[in-house]
């Protein structure tokens, strides 16, 4: 684990430069908002180590698949998650000295991530080998009210030396992803231009042809003074342009430069109009000017923490480790636009490509139900549903047929994206998530018409498949599943993975209860359904068939599900036996080894327990819990969550609160070291998870609320609001007693440690511990 950042409440700091980490300062500084974003780099240039990141939503390319022996049914490309136009260089000459602090002596140094109000500040104090010493103060924010924008302040200060200071701010579309092979570049220019204050530079990508016209506007101010900046001297480069502003100083003067940014893309306008957007978008917001941005910017982020934020009393990592989470959560996707996903680098990093896994689903949708306005999480289903054609394609390029559907691992418009083999034609598991999400959005919302809508198509075609991939055995005299790869990615190609066949057979249950539903509701639209899926009710009957005869193994000694049919084969030896040199894992040892190993990526069983706790009992999911955690690595940022909401409902507070943390600072304290390449965004849904399922023992059965809440030791007091069904909700608890506030909204039934209430706004719910 790395130390450090300073922990705070509401910021992340690094005080005093250390480049050795810079790549993971970088991932945590990131800034976005849900339309566009970029990693914590350095305006002004630098010959460091760093990794440049700018990021637009919606835009990738797509890569064609390189694999040593082509398979059929592989995906025909990998999507790359695009590094687009860098909008932010503002390079800086004090005389002829560029300003690059890998050449200076620092003097001062701090970096400070401002999560209550989404601005990333940096102020540092070098000096120049023959002398000359600057002060530089530096405020950039991805604009929440404007989201094709951004808007930096750079202030400069000579503190010993006259002469000139010369800035060159710019718009690069001439950049490399940092997985190009042999520095290809996928941008090409299409125009540019550079008049009075203003540059701009329209770009497309040499796949798809996606567009993007990125502009800048610069106004600057010496002394608080503004600065006469009717014609600035320009330059222009392929896929570049550069504006300079000059002025003199002595000792003691502040150089200030303000740049507006706006990006906008073909996929939001007409390819022919997007110069003209841009300047519009430029003439807005510097007739705002930076201090109005600023202030919008603010307020913007202040309603959002006023809905979603969680207070935790007595313990500053805890805090500053549950909000670091829910920021990158709130600026990687707002739900405004139900063509965007959530990536799991969000705009911190190219790692992984697609926009979309099944995260999402697991992970994602449970903190939007909660934290935001009832459409978001619709909208994030109905961007399944639109890709119901995709997903039905990937299986037929599985051999799969009659409208059988496989939603892809990895995607950006549907198509199965990602080409390792063990994962595109075995992690089938994905397919229950999507449905299982329906039935999550459908349990908490209470909105029944969304199956009718858009959600009963999709649980068909996953249906479909589930019943075609499974097949009877006659040895066992039970249907199977041969040939997947679990949540455990740890193993491949195994057979009857133990949550797979669980979760497909519950999805076959589901998918008959739910037309079942919509038959006795809507039979007109029932009948629609049927007849735009050719569906007879007799596929039913197998399906019922596999439900009733399903194969899960079981270990009869221990009472425990078998993660797969060969888990007992394995040499079982606890993680906590392994000398702490060969963790992480994956990064210590061969994929041979650890495929033939017991380890564990992330929760498996678990997973299945986590979903369907409503149907085991407690002392079953114990000895699950018991056999398999002390096997698992965490190497997944998926796998803590998971575990700490498991450990909560067990009465294992120590090794929740342990898990917590791991999931709450995963990326903060740099747990499996890989924060260098960017923050893991979906996860960090799970840590919300891991605060209002674990210790607050939120769940929703037969149309209630229920809370079952603990305190863990290190803290003094925690709260979190929650939205139910057009309720708002605050839960407050201590080591005394529980508090339920219902803030605004419609009257509902709510269950607090089994005791039923029925709360309407302004009710309060006192428990007392004692």
């Amino acid at each position: 684990m790395k130390n450090y950042l300073k922990a705070t409440a509401w910021e992340v700091i690094e005080d005093g430069f250390f480049p050795e980490h810079n790549r993971i300062t970088e991932s945590l500084c990131s800034l976005g908002n849900g339309r566009m974003g970029q990693r914590g780099n350095f305006e002004e240039h630098y010959s460091g180590d760093t990794f440049s990141g700018n990021y637009i939503a919606g835009i990738y390319y797509p890569d064609k698949t390189r694999v040593g022996w082509w398979k059929n049914g592989y995906p025909e490309y990998f999507a790359k998650v695009l590094n687009a136009v860098n909008w932010i260089g503002i390079d800086v000459f004090i005389g002829n000295r560029q300003l690059d602090l890998n050449k200076m002596e620092i003097l001062e140094f701090k970096r400070v991530l401002n999560m209550q109000e989404g601005v990333l500040t940096r102020e540092f104090k070098a000096k120049f080998t023959d002398g000359p010493i600057v002060s530089v103060k530096v405020k950039r924010f991805c604009s929440m009210v404007d989201d094709e924008c951004g808007a930096i302040s750079y202030e400069i200060q000579s503190i010993n030396f006259e002469g000139s200071i010369c800035a060159f701010p710019t718009i690069d579309f001439d950049v490399v992803n940092e997985d190009s092979n042999y520095d290809e570049k996928f941008w090409k220019e299409v125009a540019k231009d550079t008049f009075g204050t203003t540059g701009w530079v329209h770009a497309a990508t040499k796949k798809l042809d996606y567009q993007v016209c990125s502009g800048m506007k610069v106004s600057a101010s010496l002394n608080g003074k503004d600065l006469n900046l009717d014609v600035l001297p320009s330059s222009e480069r392929d896929k570049n342009v550069e504006l300079m502003v000059e002025t003199q100083v002595s000792p003691g003067d502040t150089f200030t430069i303000y740049k507006f940014a706006a990006n906008v893309a073909s996929i939001n306008y007409d390819k022919s109009e997007l110069s003209d957007r841009c300047l519009d978008r430029l003439e807005a917001i510097s007739a705002k000017g930076f201090d109005r941005m600023l202030t919008e910017q603010k307020a913007a982020w202040a309603h959002k923490w006023e809905r979603n934020d969680i207070i935790i009393e007595g313990d500053i990592l805890a805090q500053q480790g549950i909000r670091f989470n829910i920021f990158q959560l709130n600026q990687t996707y707002t739900g405004a636009d139900k063509r965007l996903n959530i990536g799991p680098k969000g705009f911190t990093g190219e790692k992984y490509g697609g926009s979309t896994y099944w995260d999402t689903e697991a992970y994602c949708i449970p903190f939007y139900l909660s934290t935001s306005p009832e459409q978001v999480s619709r909208n994030l289903l109905i961007y399944r549903h639109n890709q119901l054609g995709k997903a039905i394609e990937n299986a037929e390029k599985l051999g799969f047929t009659a409208g059988a559907a496989l939603y892809p691992m990895v995607t950006m418009n549907g198509e199965e994206c990602h080409n390792e083999w063990e994962i595109t034609f075995e992690e089938i598991h994905r397919n229950g998530a999507i449905a299982y999400a329906i039935y999550d959005y459908v349990r908490y919302t209470g909105d029944n018409l969304y199956l009718a809508e858009y959600g009963l198509d999709v649980l068909i075609g996953i249906a479909r498949f589930w019943s075609q991939r499974i097949h009877f055995s006659g040895d066992k005299e039970k249907y199977v599943m041969l040939g997947v790869t679990g949540p455990n990615e740890y193993e491949n190609n195994v057979n009857n993975n133990w949550y797979t066949n669980y979760i497909a057979c519950w999805c076959l249950s589901y998918t008959m209860e739910a037309i079942n539903q919509v038959l006795k509701t809507n039979p007109e639209r029932w009948a629609e359904i049927a007849d735009q899926n050719r569906f007879d009710m007799g596929e039913t009957e197998r399906w019922q068939s596999i439900v009733d005869n399903m194969y899960y193994p079981r270990d009869k000694v221990r009472s425990v599900y078998l993660q797969q049919d060969g888990f007992l084969d394995k040499e079982l030896v606890p993680v906590a036996s392994l000398d702490e040199r060969h963790l992480p894992l994956n990064q210590k040892w061969s994929w041979d080894r650890i495929l033939r190993s017991c380890y564990i990526k992330q929760a498996d069983v678990l997973q299945g327990l986590y979903f369907f706790e409503d149907r085991f009992d407690k002392d079953e999911i114990r000895r699950n819990f018991d056999f398999y955690e002390p096997l698992t690595v965490h190497e997944s940022s998926l796998s803590p969550c998971v575990h700490a909401i498991l450990a909560s409902g067990l009465g294992y507070e120590d090794k929740a609160y342990e898990m917590y943390l791991r999931t709450a600072r995963l990326d903060l304290d740099d747990y499996n070291n890989d924060t260098d390449d960017g923050c893991h965004i979906t996860s960090m849904a799970g840590t919300w998870m891991a605060v209002v399922k674990g210790f607050g023992g939120q769940r929703v059965y037969d149309d209630v609320l229920h809370f079952a809440p603990f305190i863990p030791k290190a803290w003094t007091k925690y709260s979190f609001k929650l939205s139910f069904r057009g309720a708002v909700l605050e839960i407050s608890v201590d080591h005394e007693n529980v508090k339920i506030e219902h803030l605004e909204g419609f009257n509902i039934e709510c269950k607090l440690y089994e005791k039923q209430h029925s709360l309407k706004e302004g009710a309060v719910i006192t428990h007392s511990k004692k």
